[in-house]
């Protein structure tokens, strides 16, 4: 029998403006880590003030990846991340230090942690396979593809929950890559990971208050001028132009709205969003709470919870 050897990885995770950078670079410290970034934006070259991208100045001198990997008119999949993400998790943690995830997109995270599988053989075809369900799902919702799942393999689609995009994506990709029915394949779903999960969070009147007093800061940084350098380079066709913090500024930069309202719609699109990252991380992932920010005298306690994860 095969013995699967188990990668211990911490995930930091979390809405916008709630610590998550802070509290990672001092457990990195502590526990003798490396920080993958786990934002679909901080991968973009150029674009460092609207993604609250940390800079090597700040680093602390801690090894950060997938961090400026992409140019602009680059896409960045969620397959790709998986598949960059489990490398580094093996690399660094041959090294003797841990692996410690950083970031937001919760749709990232849980697909690292649900155990989607890229080999070798993978390639472009197959990734354009697994995004354009998750495309259609996100339009259509996830029970069109746990309806597709159920024509092509129905003991499949019985064992998976509709909800359960990730899972469901993985079948039909089995099937349509092997010819061969996901059911019938020995399944190693989340047998390489040991992951623990933090999710950091704050009362919402607060949180949208970082949220309003984080935009007021990147405005005063030079966001403008990077989003006008983005809208410059075509941002409204590119991938990275979809960012929030940048495709707002577009309408006032074609003289369709003002500066004001530019700023007011970056920071409702970012309060929204840290609702959806709540929302997300609350129904589609198992994750340990923890509220540092009016709390901080919670911090001895994630201390006593790694040290029992860890041992």
């Amino acid at each position: 029998m095969t013995t699967v050897t188990k990668h211990k990885v911490l995930l930091i995770a979390g809405p916008t403006a709630v610590g998550k950078t802070a509290l990672s670079l001092a457990l990195a410290k502590q526990l003798n880590g490396e920080i993958i970034s786990g934002d679909s934006m901080q991968i973009y070259r150029h674009l460092d003030i609207g993604t609250a991208k940390i800079m090597p100045e700040e680093q602390a001198g801690i090894p950060h990846h997938l961090i400026d990997i992409k140019n602009i008119d680059q896409r960045f999949t969620v397959a790709e991340f998986v598949s960059r993400t489990t490398a580094l998790i093996i690399d660094i943690s041959a090294r003797g230090k841990l692996p410690i995830i950083v970031g937001g997109t919760g749709f990232y995270l849980q697909s690292l942690l649900a155990g989607y599988q890229f080999g070798p053989a993978d390639n472009e075809p197959d990734m354009a396979y697994r995004q354009a369900w998750f495309d259609r799902a996100a339009v259509e919702g996830s029970d069109v593809a746990w309806m597709a799942l159920k024509q092509r393999d129905p003991q499949a689609a019985t064992a998976i929950a509709p909800a359960n995009l990730v899972r469901v994506v993985r079948a039909l990709e089995y099937v349509h890559t092997t010819g061969q029915l996901f059911s019938e394949q020995a399944d190693t779903h989340g047998d390489t990971l040991d992951a623990y999960t933090l999710c950091l969070t704050a009362e919402r009147a607060l949180l949208y208050t970082r949220i309003n007093q984080r935009v007021d800061q990147m405005v005063a940084a030079g966001l403008e001028q990077e989003a006008r350098w983005l809208f410059d380079q075509g941002g409204a066709m590119l991938p990275a132009g979809k960012g929030i913090g940048y495709h707002e500024w577009f309408p006032y930069f074609n003289g369709e709205q003002t500066r004001d309202e530019s700023i007011a719609k970056i920071k409702q699109d970012s309060r929204r969003y840290a609702k959806r990252q709540l929302t997300w991380f609350r129904n589609k992932m198992s994750v340990d709470w923890i509220n540092l920010l009016e709390h901080p005298e919670l911090r001895a306690s994630i201390d006593q919870r790694l040290a029992s994860w860890l041992s």
